[in-house]
């Protein structure tokens, strides 16, 4: 039976001392309360495989964090994080990490070490542009980057072949990153509120696309390239 906490709403501004004794806990919510940080304590609940620090007011979080045996859920959104510790690449079986909505300007090298990861949520920070290292997160299905301030990724996102679903919109992309062009498994490509000046026609070469969304840009896609799409069963929106 899964050993499960939740302290979720209490208007907590700080974790009780006691809580670092439950070292059965497999997982513990402390979402929407006041922490502006979490203790080092943290990280002897040595079987914890869920933790959700959501909507808090953290600044930060400490290395000891990823002393957890973290495979399932690490939820961090909402918060005030201007970064994270290198130390999170050594959640190296955790499968979906949520980032989003805090004042993150970029990402550490390490978070490509993440090999676990199949789902990664960084929307609504300040990110100008991605580590390369994240190209090696072979197993990561579902990237969530809108809301940012993005003009490009790096060339090693062709290397992620089981990604599924890519959201970049509201960033500042002038063209679609050609990095794009050869992923095997894309489906849902939403592009849309960006500065987009072209589109490029390999867009119809995607083998898996089934969603392009491309509203709010400045550019329209071709009679042609919509055709072509068509063909294929994917539904875009212009």
């Amino acid at each position: 039976m899964t050993a499960t906490l939740s302290l979720w709403k209490r208007q907590l501004t700080e974790l009780p001392e006691a809580l670092w004794q439950r070292s059965e806990l497999h997982v513990l919510i402390l979402a929407d309360n006041a922490l502006t940080e979490v203790s080092p304590e943290i990280a002897r609940l040595r079987r914890l495989h869920t933790l959700d620090l959501g909507h808090n007011a953290l600044t930060s979080i400490p290395d000891e964090l990823a002393e957890l045996p973290l495979t399932q859920y690490l939820y961090l959104h909402d918060n005030r994080l201007t970064a994270l510790p290198r130390t999170l690449g050594r959640l190296t079986e955790l499968r979906y990490l949520n980032i989003g909505g805090n004042r993150l300007t970029g990402l550490p090298v390490t978070i490509g070490a993440m090999a676990g990861l199949v789902e990664l949520r960084a929307e609504g920070n300040q990110l100008t542009e991605l580590p390369a290292s994240i190209g090696r997160l072979a197993r990561l299905r579902e990237l969530w980057l809108r809301d940012n301030r993005l003009t490009g990724l790096p060339a090693s996102v062709a290397d992620l072949a089981d990604l599924r679903h890519l959201d970049l919109r509201d960033n500042e992309f002038a063209d679609v990153p050609a990095a794009l062009a050869g992923l095997p498994r894309l489906r849902h490509l939403d592009l849309r509120s960006n500065r987009l000046r072209t589109l490029p026609d390999w867009l119809a070469g995607l083998p898996a696309l089934e969603k392009l969304d491309l509203r709010w840009n400045s550019v329209e896609p071709s009679q042609s390239l919509l055709d072509r799409l068509a063909q294929r069963g994917c539904v875009v929106w212009a």
